[in-house]
């Protein structure tokens, strides 16, 4: 079916799509948040030790007797011990000039911490000054303090792998939550696709179920087109009811005057053609009967109007309505079978049926003879009509049911081929089929399966 339209991608795959894609930008987004606040939060902290260390140093610093006296405290260097063992280094200047320490320690702006390179490391640097007063003199006392970030570095590191598998986890979490959204969101779609695939092809009801709001527009379509589709039908079944009324009748009267003026008539070869004329119309009357009796059919096969019908009754209602007929013929109708089987059916569908397999075994069986309509509910609901005629051609059995064909031996039948094929449609339209068969002594049968 997919061959008349153009499919273009999965309405569910671009969802996810979308969906996966926003959490991977999310997850990624989500690591370097993580990280660069792990960073920022790790680097405070060492700088928050880097301060209280140099503060402890410069705090350690005095002036007597006119010098500057500077006892580093063991506490200054204790807070700075990590578990990589980060190396410190110092350096102090008075008034610019270095005094103790590595000399190589510089600071070169205003700025109260840095980061730099010593000696192959990466190293934090804060720089801390102290004015001192003494009797006679007043000093500016700075002090460089430095440490290395190998600790620093680790703890980062760890701190980035929890950071990744919250990132990771994140993205799983949001690639299941992906398919739960798509799922459960064309799910709705899904199950109006089953809704439709299910109903029956005569059931053009409106749909009722709730939808999502952004489905409303769809089924509001969908239930307008099969409102238009149902009209349409109910239009050709009446359409096609009415031709039929309106071709068999002028036909039928056509004929009651032909048949009239044949009497009337006393040379031969006008009888012959008045002959010739109400065989004429009595083949255009079965063909234009049998042709609109295919077409409410094949109308009523897509919109079957089942009722609890009793097909005994039924068929002998019909035999009831076609014995005259069978007497004009000198042609007897015998039901046997089964006193009641009861069926689920269209009616007008199986009678229909029913009738065009009894004309046809009224046309080919000969006079004198006993058409027999038997209904059995075993193994499964069928109707069987057998004559005794010249049975079927046997090399032409299997495509008799097919329209508008014809067996050999039919040339001088009244006929339009359509008879075997209505039944064919009824049986199929009621899930059964339809069987022909040849009598050994003679006749041939149709079983129409239910």
């Amino acid at each position: 079916m997919t061959d008349s339209f153009a499919v273009s991608g999965s309405l569910r795959n671009r969802l996810m799509l979308t969906l996966i894609g926003g959490a991977a930008v999310l997850a990624l987004l989500l690591f370097f948040v993580v990280r660069n606040y792990a960073v920022q939060v790790a680097q405070e902290g060492q700088d928050n030790i880097l301060a209280a260390s140099a503060t402890s140093i410069l705090d350690a610093a005095s002036i007597r007797d006119g010098e500057v006296e500077l006892d580093m405290p063991y506490s200054a260097f204790s807070m700075l011990s990590t578990s990589a063992d980060d190396r410190v280094f110092y350096a102090v200047l008075q008034d610019g000039e270095f005094l103790s320490g590595y000399e190589e320690l510089a600071f070169t702006n205003s700025q109260v911490f840095q980061t730099d390179q010593m000696r192959g490391s990466d190293v934090r640097k804060i720089s801390a000054s102290r004015t001192l007063i003494g009797a006679n003199r007043r000093t500016e006392l700075q002090i460089v303090l430095a440490q290395t970030q190998d600790a620093l570095s680790e703890t980062l590191d760890r701190i980035s792998q929890n950071a990744a598998l919250l990132g990771i986890g994140f993205f799983t979490l949001a690639v299941a939550l992906s398919f739960w959204a798509t799922s459960s969101t064309i799910g709705q779609l899904g199950k109006l696709t089953t809704s439709v695939t299910r109903r029956g092809p005569q059931d053009l009801s409106p749909f009722t179920k709730p939808v999502p709001r952004e489905m409303a527009p769809l089924v509001i379509s969908l239930n307008s087109l099969m409102g238009r589709l149902d009209q349409s039908l109910s239009q050709s079944e009446d359409f096609i009811a009415e031709a039929a009324h309106r071709v068999r009748t002028p036909l039928a009267t056509v004929r009651s005057y032909a048949e009239a003026t044949l009497q009337r008539v006393d040379k031969e070869e006008n009888r012959e053609a008045m002959r010739s004329m109400v065989k004429a119309i009595d083949e255009s009357s079965r063909a234009a009967g049998q042709l609109l009796d295919h077409a409410m059919i094949t109308f009523r096969a897509d919109h079957l109007e089942r009722h609890e019908i009793d097909l005994v009754d039924l068929v002998a209602d019909l035999v009831q309505r076609m014995t005259p007929i069978a007497d004009m013929k000198d042609l007897s109708l015998s039901l046997l079978g089964d006193p009641s089987v009861p069926y689920s059916g269209d009616p007008v569908l199986i009678q229909n049926g029913v009738r065009n397999l009894i004309d046809n075994a009224m046309k080919y069986g000969p006079a004198e003879s006993v058409i027999e309509i038997t209904v059995s509910a075993r193994p499964k609901p069928q109707i069987m009509v057998c004559d005794r005629g010249s049975g079927f051609p046997t090399n032409e059995i299997e495509t008799l049911t097919s329209r508008f064909q014809r067996g050999a031996n039919e040339k001088d039948t009244i006929g339009s081929g359509l008879g075997l094929t209505i039944a064919r449609d009824v049986a199929m339209a009621h899930g059964g089929g339809i069987d022909l068969e040849n009598k050994p002594e003679g006749g041939a049968c149709v079983t129409l399966s239910l």
